[in-house]
C-alpha cells in the first residue's frame, strides 16, 4: 500500500512558476476563483459567497495535507507571491497507488502555458516522490482546453460516463482520463 508523507511540504519550482501551500492569506485570491461563475462552469460544485468559505475551503485543504490524504499547490509566477491558481491531488486510492489531480486557473492567465507548466511539475512530483501508478483526472465534456490540456500531457480517455452526476437539478456527464507512471 502507498505511503503518503507531505511533511515537510514540498514546494515544486518550474522555469517560470512556483506552486507551495496554500495559505490563510489567499482567501480573497480563492475567492475570486471558486466564486466566479465562468471559471467554475465546468466544476460541479458551489460557488463559494465570501471570504470565510475561502478561508474554510483553505482550512480543510490544510487539514487533508496534515492527515497526509490529499496535496494542493497554490501557484503562483516566480518573484511574486499571489495565487493565480490551485492545482492538487485528491481522492487517494493508497491500494491501488492511483489519486485524481484537479486544477484552477485565473482566466487573466489563460493560454499561456500556466497550467501545462504546473501540471508537469505535479505529476513529475507525484510519479517519482509520491510513487503513484495512475493519475485521473475527470472533465465535463464541454471543458475542450482541459480535455487538450491533458492530451498533451500524454492522458488518454479512458472512459465517458452519460449523466452520471446530478447538479443542481440536471444530469452532467463526465469523462475520465488517466495517465499511467512513465517510470516503470
Amino acid at each position: 500500500m502507498l505511503t503518503l508523507n507531505f511533511d515537510p511540504y514540498p514546494v515544486l519550482t518550474t522555469e517560470r512558476l512556483v506552486l507551495r501551500k496554500l495559505r490563510e492569506s489567499d482567501a480573497d485570491e480563492v475567492l475570486y476563483l471558486r466564486s466566479n461563475r465562468e471559471l467554475m462552469q465546468y466544476i460541479p460544485r458551489p460557488l463559494q459567497k465570501n471570504r470565510e468559505d475561502a478561508q474554510t475551503l483553505i482550512q480543510s485543504n490544510l487539514e487533508l495535507i496534515q492527515r497526509n490524504e490529499a496535496i494542493n499547490w497554490a501557484i503562483t509566477i516566480k518573484g511574486e507571491d499571489k495565487l493565480i491558481g490551485m492545482i492538487g491531488l485528491f481522492n487517494v486510492e493508497k491500494e491501488n497507488f492511483r489519486c485524481e489531480v484537479g486544477y484552477l486557473l485565473h482566466h487573466n492567465w489563460h493560454g499561456k502555458g500556466i497550467m501545462a507548466e504546473a501540471l508537469a511539475a505535479v505529476l513529475d512530483y507525484g510519479f517519482r516522490v509520491l510513487k503513484f501508478h495512475s493519475v485521473s483526472a475527470l472533465v465535463d465534456p464541454a471543458n475542450i482546453a482541459s480535455a487538450k490540456l491533458l492530451e498533451k500531457n500524454n492522458f488518454t480517455k479512458d472512459a465517458y460516463f452519460k449523466e452520471n452526476l446530478f447538479y443542481e437539478g440536471r444530469f452532467l456527464d463526465t469523462i475520465i482520463y488517466s495517465l499511467l507512471t512513465p517510470f516503470r
